[in-house]
């Protein structure tokens, strides 16, 4: 990976013998080294792989945006700049029931030729080692690949579109800690961007832009596999849906209308470019429930041709079930 880092801190978040929150300070930043560029190297590549990222950018009154600025400008250093986000980050962490220890990772870097600043909270876990004289002994190490309180700033995208809604980026973290929540407070920021809305409105323009066309069931199925295939490649090399890319991949209308400026003419509220919500999209060439028990997913392809629903009775028939399951329903009637 093309990384450049410029700077990257520690600060523990600890609690002491009365169980309060404080803030254990590095005296300094680390030296740049392979441990410190490899440390930086795994937070993005794991920031990057987190699906249901939230996105947003920063209240007008923001304290966190004013100190970025100074740092940007070269009125406080990055070591000044940590200290005080840490402070802030205690300070805001202790309103929640869910304050733990933790450290703090700062980070600003380049790669591919974007400018970034990370913040994030890591846990601790135990591991055990062998020595060289080939005796057990205990070693902590910084659980990177389950962190769920992180967040970055495209600073090229903020530096140059200050009015974008989604140059803050979030992990939303587990359900019920309001981790989204407890950050958005300490960067005193705003939700922007809605991925899985713009992705649910995606699904929409496409299911309504067949069904315009008067699309045959086989080209409908056609035109959403296309369509999932462009999303799904879109995943696997990291980029975003680009609306007028896809559009050139799939087929005008039988009046020449092309994707786009279908979406356009009717109005749907799509942002140029919008990272892929894999739930959403994979709806494109999958039916998937699940409730009383059940749980089903059958390929789209199949519904009149193996699969049949009766709306009337509520009643869905499979015609051909899968060996293994077969199995188990013979051997178990």
């Amino acid at each position: 990976m093309s990384l450049s880092l410029s700077n990257v801190i520690l600060h523990q978040l600890i609690k002491n013998d009365q169980e309060d929150l404080i803030v254990n300070y590095r005296p300094n930043v680390l030296e740049h080294n392979n441990s410190s560029e490899n440390l930086v190297a795994e937070l993005h590549r794991v920031f990057n792989s987190k699906a249901g990222k939230g996105f947003g950018s920063f209240q007008d009154d923001s304290k966190f945006q004013q100190q970025l600025n100074d740092l940007r400008q070269g009125d406080i250093n990055f070591y000044e700049f940590s200290q005080s986000c840490a402070t802030q980050l205690k300070e805001e962490l202790v309103k929640y029931p869910f304050a733990d220890e933790g450290t703090l990772v700062m980070a600003s870097y380049q790669s591919l030729a974007t400018d970034y600043l990370f913040i994030g909270v890591l846990q601790s876990n135990a591991s055990l080692k062998v020595t060289e004289k080939l005796d057990i002994s205990s070693t902590e190490y910084l659980d990177i690949s389950k962190m769920d309180i992180a967040a970055r700033i495209d600073l090229s995208s903020y530096e140059t579109d200050k009015e974008s809604n989604r140059y803050l980026s979030y992990i939303k973290g587990r359900v019920g800690r309001k981790v989204a929540d407890f950050f958005l407070d300490f960067l005193q920021a705003e939700v922007g961007l809605d991925t899985k809305q713009q992705n649910q409105v995606l699904m929409q323009a496409v299911d309504d832009f067949c069904t315009d066309s008067k699309l045959e069931k086989s080209e409908k199925d056609t035109f959403k596999k296309q369509v999932f295939e462009y999303c799904n490649e879109q995943v696997k090399s990291g980029d975003e849906v680009v609306v007028k890319e896809l559009s050139q991949e799939l087929p005008a209308s039988s009046d020449g209308t092309n994707f786009i400026e279908y979406t356009e003419k009717q109005g749907y509220e799509l942002e140029e470019s919008f990272p892929v919500d894999r739930t959403t999209v994979r709806k494109l060439t999958k039916y998937v429930g699940a409730g009383g028990g059940i749980n089903l997913t059958f390929d789209s392809l199949l519904l009149g041709e193996r699969v049949f629903y009766d709306a009337e009775t509520d009643t869905l028939t499979i015609k051909g079930t899968p060996p293994n399951l077969r199995d188990q329903l013979t051997r178990n009637m």
